[in-house]
């Protein structure tokens, strides 16, 4: 398995795009004007407590006030309320927590009123971004993640990474987790961290407390509310959060974003700084790794797969419904049972794909084709499960129900990624129409399927433009299919038709219907 950075940079946006044998499976923006990341950490103040809600809206410096309910609060609370005062006033000059005292945990049961007053100072970080109409959910259950370890102050807790199975790993971890652990901060230990040397560890912990230590002196004299700890660039971030020896090309476009995750990757893996590229080519960079086809492709509500199977996405305010259809497309020698099996396990693996390229979040309904046989549908759901085993967003898949709906409920922490891949009609129509590369894939399918069924001489009728596109070039669209079919398409310009029309004809000059 290759796994692939690709990063397009232009001057107010980055995108990064994340290939895995060449089939893009992530991609991320980056824009300037984004001023609340996850993670990000403010000082603010409370604007209201709202008991019917057990919650407090807080002024973060967004438009909309974000929403802290008691739950988010963390058992801590007391102890970082006194942390804070104590730091703005001036009385703690150290920041190691080693001989801070900690304060009696709030009721996990308790109400918002008894701990949080109006105008209160307190720290919080963002959990999930603004998205829609909402104001950022935030918590004061502070964490700093690092690239093995997470920092977790006013604790004293060591939590393995659930993903890491190995008894033994976990036991070796936690010993030497418990041999370098500071007073006063408990350690989250991630699934990266599995084999890592102590060495290591403790380099990533101590670059943690230094960030606690930067932050903290930044709340004396700070203006409320204002940012006080910074996710790092969302570059630096991706690379911590997926980057692993499977990795074998970053590719990169901009010369100073170049540099900068050199130095990153020289930190974390100096061993792959090398796979580190700058792209200096004429042709945009997402046009030269087939990034820029693959978006118009896998984004829109119908999205092709193979076989001539698709999906249709719709999206509405309280979830995302997904229907699976098998598209018309003949299975010789196979039962009905057999083909949705095969539709629906190509269905599952490009279900997995869309979740984590388009961030869909909160509740997805998944409407498979229906099937008899309860081991296929044990085996469906356990194909599903191994597909999005590396998916990083929390998600729980419930088995099938009665009646073929597979319901998946995934974390949403920022606006789901919505790209525009429908264009304007170039037939002087008012209307939308599917992007063109979209057109030349389903012109692709029924061609396949023609060529199957025994047509030797198959002519393609479509207007002079889209005919220029298939057959210009070296290779051109037509030598590809005839590498691939061993058999030559005769592609006839027609100036009567539109720019969208075109048939197939046989040998007799009938029109091939499929």
């Amino acid at each position: 398995m290759n796994k692939e950075l690709i990063i397009r940079s232009s001057s107010s946006v980055v995108d990064f795009a994340l290939l895995k044998d060449g089939r893009l499976i992530e991609l991320h923006k980056e824009e300037d004007g984004n001023k609340f990341n996850v993670g990000d950490i403010y000082i603010a103040n409370i604007r209201k407590t709202v008991s019917g809600l057990n919650a407090a809206f807080v002024n973060v410096g967004y438009e909309k006030d974000a929403f802290l309910h008691y739950h988010d609060l963390g058992p801590k609370l007391p102890t970082l309320l006194s942390y804070i005062k104590r730091v703005s006033t001036g009385k703690l000059k150290d920041y190691s927590l080693k001989n801070f005292p900690f304060e009696k945990d709030i009721d996990k049961n308790g109400k918002i009123t008894d701990v949080l007053k109006q105008k209160q100072s307190v720290l919080v970080q963002i959990a999930k971004e603004p998205i829609s109409t909402k104001g950022p959910r935030i918590s004061s259950e502070l964490s700093i993640a690092g690239r093995y370890i997470v920092l977790v102050p006013f604790s004293d807790r060591i939590s393995i990474s659930q993903k890491i199975e190995s008894k033994e790993e976990k036991a070796r971890l936690k010993r030497l987790v418990q041999s370098i652990r500071p007073k006063g901060f408990g350690v989250i230990v991630r699934t990266v961290a599995k084999g890592v040397k102590v060495a290591e560890l403790d380099k990533d912990l101590q670059n943690l407390v230094d960030k606690w230590a930067t932050m903290s002196k930044k709340i004396q004299g700070a203006h409320h509310p204002s940012k006080v700890l910074g996710e790092m660039n969302r570059a630096s971030s991706i690379l911590r959060d997926i980057f692993n020896d499977s990795f074998t090309g970053i590719t990169v476009d901009d010369e100073t974003l170049y540099y900068q995750i050199k130095e990153y990757l020289s930190e974390i893996a100096p061993k792959k700084e090398s796979i580190v590229k700058l792209y200096k080519n004429n042709t945009p960079i997402f046009e030269k790794f087939g990034i820029e086809r693959q978006i118009k492709t896998s984004f829109g509500k119908t999205v092709s797969m193979s076989k001539g199977a698709y999906l249709v996405i719709e999206h509405t305010e309280a979830l995302h419904v997904v229907d699976v259809n098998s598209g018309n497309r003949s299975n010789k020698a196979k039962s009905q049972e057999d083909t949705a099996l095969e539709v629906n396990m190509i269905a599952a693996s490009e279900m997995a794909r869309q979740l984590s390229l388009r961030d869909m979040g909160g509740i997805i309904v998944v409407d498979f084709i229906d099937m008899n046989n309860a081991d296929n549908r044990r085996k469906l759901f356990n194909h599903l499960k191994d597909e999005m085993k590396e998916d990083r967003a929390k998600h729980k898949i419930l088995p099938p129900s009665k009646f073929g709906l597979i319901q998946i409920t995934r974390q949403r922490v920022r606006p789901e990624m919505n790209i525009k891949t429908r264009e304007e009609d170039p037939n002087g129509s008012k209307g939308e129409i599917e992007a063109p590369i979209v057109m030349v894939q389903k012109m692709e399918g029924k061609l396949d399927k023609i060529l199957k069924n025994g047509n030797n001489k198959v002519t393609l009728h479509a207007h002079p433009f889209v005919a220029a596109f298939l057959t210009k070039g070296f290779p051109s669209i037509r030598s590809k299919w005839f590498l691939e079919h061993k058999k030559w398409v005769k592609v006839m310009p027609r100036d009567a038709y539109t720019y969208l029309e075109y048939r197939f004809t046989d040998k007799n000059g009938k029109e091939i219907k499929i």
